[in-house]
């Protein structure tokens, strides 16, 4: 659980089942205790994303994994410590299993929307549900800043070989389950160390390949930022095209330019800051959303 002053913070999914030639299937749970039906949604644990909790909470209370796509915002509402705040995503199933009744949900329900809808007990869930139902599908594209790395001056050798330090390998680390979260099935960076290494542990715990590009890098990009547009253009079609959701790590100096090519206005971002723009078929950004590095 994670609390903001007065205020505490969950996360959850709007997580709908497609059917060829039927009305969509809503994942919705029963609560015992408070005898309502629900979203799926729990509380964040130290340090997690908003956005991993709500994939986390989801399997927990469902038996149902899933992979998240566009946000849907947030709803709040007061409960005996303050103000709830439940932050939640259009997700879409990966697999399921039977889950064993219990007495924090027991029953897990696939509903049609206008069932769905009828069954839920709060306005507010209902209308998440609404907007969620509202929208196109979209593949994720998250640009990363690569994690902390070296200092220049500790560092004798070419910069383009500096490596990440300690607190940028934990960084890295903090960034799998963020990815996965997303369904992350390719990743393309900067030819540098620092950009490398920042993938490389989501790399190898989902066997996936880093494609390194010099373009994207500090030394080649920043003397060359029509190419570096000209890339990440390219890169975002073919992950638009082929629904792949997709992870590109650059450089500070060229990430306004990243962003830019993207559709997408530039903000600052720490070291292993994520910043995810969903895209349409045509590569257009649809929403955007902003993770800070959990390290």
């Amino acid at each position: 659980m994670r609390r903001r002053g007065s205020v505490t913070v969950a996360a959850g999914t709007v997580t709908i089942r497609e059917r060829e030639g039927k009305p969509p299937h809503v994942l919705l749970i029963h609560r015992p205790a408070y005898d309502d039906w629900s979203l799926p949604k729990g509380h964040l644990e130290p340090g997690e994303y908003e956005a991993v909790a709500a994939g986390r909470e989801t399997l927990e209370e469902t038996a149902v994994r899933v992979t998240l796509k566009q946000p849907l915002g947030a709803i709040s509402y007061p409960v005996g410590s303050g103000t709830k705040v439940v932050h939640y995503w259009r997700a879409d199933p990966v697999d399921a299993k039977h889950r064993k009744a219990d007495k924090e949900v027991d029953r897990v329900a696939w509903l049609t929307p206008a069932n769905a809808l009828a069954r839920m007990t709060y306005a507010d869930e209902r209308g998440v549900l609404e907007h969620a139902l509202e929208l196109e599908g979209t593949t994720p594209f998250l640009v990363v800043r690569h994690a902390k790395a070296m200092d220049r001056k500790n560092w004798s050798k070419r910069d383009q070989y500096r490596p990440i330090t300690s607190r940028g390998r934990k960084q890295s680390r903090r960034l799998i389950p963020l990815l996965e979260a997303f369904g992350v099935r390719a990743l393309a960076s900067s030819t540098s160390t620092r950009c490398v290494q920042t993938l490389e542990p989501y790399a190898r715990s989902a066997g996936l390949q880093v494609d390194g590009w010099a373009i994207l890098s500090e030394e080649v990009g920043e003397e060359d930022l029509p190419g570096v547009a000209k890339m990440m253009k390219r890169l975002a079609k073919q992950a638009a095209a082929s629904g792949t959701p997709t992870a590109v790590c650059g450089h500070r100096p060229v990430l306004p330019t990243m962003l830019e090519a993207l559709g997408v206005s530039n903000r600052l971002m720490q070291t292993a800051a994520t910043i995810i723009v969903h895209l349409d078929a045509q590569a257009r950004p649809v929403a955007t959303e902003f993770h800070r590095p959990r390290a």
